[in-house]
């Protein structure tokens, strides 16, 4: 029976003494496993080494292929993966409540006039389907002016200063509005991006949509990015709104649901 001699197996043992001995590749995939908070706020600065891999963008890449946030397609068009696997990984729709399956939670309503805020079920009196099966609800206004609104804090749904303020992701926002067919009606919609002093650095107001009695009755989506807006974004104001234009006693006026905000990653 032969046996190892003493020199080899001290060889074979510092071959490998540390999880920091392990080959980069290796290092990578076990990283990749870990959240990226953890990563950026303890693995980086383990040591130099951890923090180099850290950087890589091989180990970000590596957390988009997990995720599903990965496709070939994207090779050539994102510039920073950490950036792009972090929003990617933060998106969603920033907006609560938007098709109001929790009654006006999370609305303030700014204006409740005419008979007030109520909600429908789809598609109600004189409308009809939403493009979106999962949308069942809506909110609809009266004679009288009705707003309602929400206000985005972005540090609380994850959006750090230093991240808005260098990378200035892309932010997105989407609203539905419709009509009854037998009434006209008024729709409007503000969306600006604040300060952390509540100042106005940059804002989304289209005109006020009219609509003429014996319309369509169809849903309509309004969009809008802001794109290179000025650092310094720390909220989002949201409101939307309106009226009937016939000023009939009840809810005859301008219908709204599925609205969203949501920050996404940029890409070349």
């Amino acid at each position: 029976r032969s046996s190892v001699p003493a020199s080899v197996a001290a060889s074979c043992r510092a071959v490998m003494t540390t999880i920091c001995d392990l080959p980069e590749d290796v290092l990578v995939e076990l990283l990749s496993l870990l959240p990226a908070r953890h990563l950026i706020g303890v693995c980086r600065l383990v040591c130099s080494q951890w923090r180099y891999v850290v950087d890589l963008t091989t180990l970000w890449k590596r957390k988009c292929q997990r995720q599903g946030f990965y496709s070939q397609s994207l090779d050539r068009s994102v510039s920073d993966w950490q950036t792009f696997y972090l929003l990617c990984d933060l998106k969603r729709n920033l907006i609560k409540n938007p098709s109001a399956e929790e009654n006006f939670q999370h609305w303030k309503l700014d204006k409740n006039g005419g008979d007030k805020w109520k909600i429908e079920d789809l598609p109600g009196p004189q409308g009809t389907e939403m493009q979106d099966p999962k949308v069942h609800k809506y909110f609809v206004t009266s004679y009288g002016p009705c707003f309602k609104s929400q206000l985005i804090t972005l540090q609380k749904e994850g959006y750090w200063n230093q991240l808005m303020d260098e990378k200035r992701p892309e932010i997105v926002v989407k609203d539905w509005y419709a009509a009854r067919f037998d009434c006209g009606c008024l729709y409007q919609l503000t969306v600006r991006l604040l300060s952390e002093d509540y100042i106005v650095l940059e804002e989304f107001h289209p005109e006020p949509v009219v609509i003429e009695q014996w319309s369509d009755a169809m849903w309509r989506e309004v969009s809008h990015t802001f794109r290179n807006y000025p650092a310094g974004v720390r909220y989002i104001w949201f409101q939307h709104g309106g009226q009937d234009t016939q000023f009939w006693a009840g809810w005859y006026g301008i219908r709204v649901t599925n609205s969203s905000i949501t920050i996404g990653p940029l890409t070349l």
